[in-house]
C-alpha cells in the first residue's frame, strides 16, 4: 500500500513537472511567445530552479540547455524511484540505464506535449473565439503541421492534417521510441 501511494505521488507530482520543464525548453527552442496564461504559468513554476541552473549550464546552440537538463534530472529521478517502488530487477545502481530510461521517457513527453499542444489548437479553432493562448500552440505545432499541408490539401475547408499529425505521432510513439524503451530497460539488468 506504501509503495502504490509513493507512485501516486511520483506520477501526480514529478512527472508533471518534467513534462512542465520540458515545455518549457520547447517552447523556448519554438521561439513561442510566452506572455499569456499558460507561458506565465510555466514561467512560475519553473523559474526557482532554472534561473539558478542557468548560472552553471550555459545554453548551447540557442537551446535551453538548464530546462532539458533539469527535465532529464526530475525524469531520471522519476525512473528511479518507479524501479524502487516497482521492485524492479537491477544490479547495482544502474545509472547508463536509468539516464537511457529518462531521454526516452523524455522523448515520448515531447510527442505527447505536441500532440495535446495539436488537440488543444484543434478545440480552439472550433470555439472560434481568439485565445491568448493560440499563438504559443501555433508556435508549438505549426513547424510539424506545415510541412503536413503541403502534403495534404484542405478538403473543402477542412483541415485534416492535425489527424495526420496524430497518426504520424502514434507510430513514433509505438514502433522506434518503444524499442528504445526496451534497450534502454535492457541497460538496467
Amino acid at each position: 500500500m506504501f509503495h502504490e501511494a509513493l507512485q501516486f505521488l511520483l506520477d501526480a507530482l514529478l512527472q508533471p513537472f518534467a513534462a512542465i520543464l520540458l515545455f518549457r525548453f520547447h517552447a523556448v527552442w519554438l521561439r513561442a511567445p510566452m506572455r499569456n496564461g499558460l507561458g506565465e504559468f510555466i514561467m512560475v513554476m519553473t523559474d526557482f530552479l532554472v534561473l539558478r541552473a542557468r548560472r552553471y549550464v550555459p545554453t548551447a546552440w540557442g537551446y535551453d540547455s538548464a530546462s532539458l537538463l533539469l527535465a532529464l534530472l526530475v525524469e531520471t529521478i522519476y525512473v528511479s524511484a518507479f524501479v524502487w517502488t516497482q521492485g524492479l530487477p537491477v544490479s547495482g545502481f544502474p545509472l547508463l540505464g536509468l539516464l537511457a530510461w529518462a531521454a526516452v521517457k523524455l522523448l515520448k513527453l515531447s510527442v505527447n506535449i505536441l500532440v495535446l499542444a495539436v488537440l488543444a489548437q484543434a478545440v480552439l479553432s472550433w470555439l472560434g473565439k481568439p485565445s491568448a493562448v493560440g499563438p504559443m500552440l501555433a508556435a508549438v505545432t505549426h513547424p510539424f503541421l506545415n510541412p503536413l499541408r503541403r502534403l495534404l490539401p484542405l478538403f473543402g475547408r477542412i483541415d485534416l492534417t492535425p489527424m495526420l499529425l496524430f497518426i504520424i505521432c502514434q507510430l513514433i510513439l509505438i514502433l522506434p521510441l518503444s524499442f528504445l524503451e526496451q534497450l534502454a530497460m535492457r541497460l538496467l539488468a
